[in-house]
């Protein structure tokens, strides 16, 4: 069944939730500013260094199919602890891998773990009352999202003071800290589902197959994220090739895309006033304007930077905006339908890094933002039909 939280009791949660997403969601980013330097220590290719956060998106994508789910058949205020417990061991391990193999193969399993940001958004949507359903999200949505942009600053700023493995070790304590947090703040909740695990999965399929409104939400996100992926994952090797930028200088030029994760809570009221639609095209546009900049003003750091915001502020609105129209559609499978969401999203995430590395080795930057533009006009046709189609 689903609970509402007093609202005293549900601000203190909300808080709780946004910190532990934010933090969880952190570990998928981290490597990006850091790819120069992984590269030189474990002497590898800077494609085959971009490796690495295709392997934290692959793995958030198992995560997502095989985890996720449970959150619609195990209580929240096990499961989302349990898993912080497993995301700080496989950050420990990375943290001294001696190889690219081992750090690889602990960057799938840190993506597979991170998943409890996902686990907890709809919990996020369970526990507030239908009317404020919207800035729920968003609130937590703003602590993810906070955590996803900050994250490549703080990786820059820790690899500068103490090297690039120390990030790692400072987000296993993290984990721990959080999961200690969420066990003393999160409510029990016992969800509506009661069948196998097995009947849980089938069931994803099913709704995949039914719900019209989650694939093209899904879709449309998926081309939104795979724009963001494909701009962060070669950033660093634009800023320090062209622009001969060190580490310090990298985190700070990240720090300007935190100004994205504002438009959270505002996108989640502007969902609840009916403005879902509008509101979704004016991301697409915002992001293929972005990207369009990227391309040309390659040659200012400013316009860069410029552009890294208004790409982040488009694929966060997008975002919250697709959320709250799949939250709507079955109020009893909410995590099985953030499954099919955010795994579509990340699939195209890793395909997209994977494609940046290959494109940025071969073509450079002006590959990758074209390729990014793409995405883009894709993103819009996908939005043209679903509005059409009145889905």
């Amino acid at each position: 069944m689903t609970t509402v939280a007093p609202t005293r009791s549900l601000r203190l949660i909300t808080v709780t939730m946004a910190v532990a997403c934010g933090l969880a969601a952190a570990n998928l980013y981290y490597a990006q500013p850091l790819l120069a330097l992984v590269a030189g220590s474990f002497r590898i290719s800077h494609g085959a260094a971009a490796a690495v956060v295709t392997a934290n998106q692959i793995g958030y994508a198992i995560g997502l199919i095989l985890l996720l789910p449970l959150g619609d058949l195990v209580d929240n205020r096990k499961l989302a602890p349990r898993t912080l417990i497993a995301t700080a061991a496989a950050l420990a391990i990375a943290a001294v891998a001696p190889n690219a193999g081992l750090f690889l193969a602990m960057s799938v399993l840190i993506g597979v773990t991170s998943v409890v940001a996902q686990i907890l958004i709809p919990l996020a949507a369970h526990l507030a009352p239908a009317e404020q359903r919207g800035k729920a999200v968003g609130q937590v949505m703003s602590g993810l999202l906070l955590g996803i942009l900050l994250a490549r600053t703080v990786a820059s700023l820790a690899a500068a003071a103490w090297g690039w493995r120390s990030i790692y070790l400072i987000s296993a304590v993290l984990m721990l800290a959080m999961s200690v947090a969420l066990v003393r703040v999160l409510p029990e909740h016992a969800p509506d589902h009661t069948a196998s695990y097995r009947r849980l999965m089938a069931s994803v399929v099913d709704l995949a197959r039914r719900e019209a409104v989650l694939r093209q939400r899904a879709f449309g996100q998926a081309l939104m994220f795979a724009t963001f992926s494909a701009f962060w994952t070669a950033i660093t090797y634009e800023l320090v090739g062209a622009h001969h930028l060190g580490q310090a200088a990298i985190g700070v030029f990240a720090l300007v895309g935190a100004a994205g994760a504002a438009i959270a809570p505002l996108a989640g009221r502007l969902g609840d006033r009916g403005h879902g639609v509008i509101g979704r095209a004016a991301a697409i546009v915002v992001g293929l304007l972005a990207m369009i900049l990227a391309g040309v003003g390659a040659g200012s750091v400013v316009l860069l930077a410029v552009a890294a915001v208004l790409l982040d502020v488009a694929v966060q609105g997008h975002g919250v905006l697709s959320q709250r129209d799949i939250y709507a559609l079955r109020g009893d499978a909410r995590a099985r339908v953030n499954t099919v969401f955010m795994s579509t999203i990340f699939v195209a995430g890793a395909l997209s890094s994977a494609v940046t590395g290959w494109l940025d080795d071969t073509y450079g930057w002006t590959g990758v933002t074209v390729f990014a533009v793409g995405l883009q006009v894709v993103a819009g046709a996908v939005w043209l039909r679903s509005r059409f189609g009145r889905s």
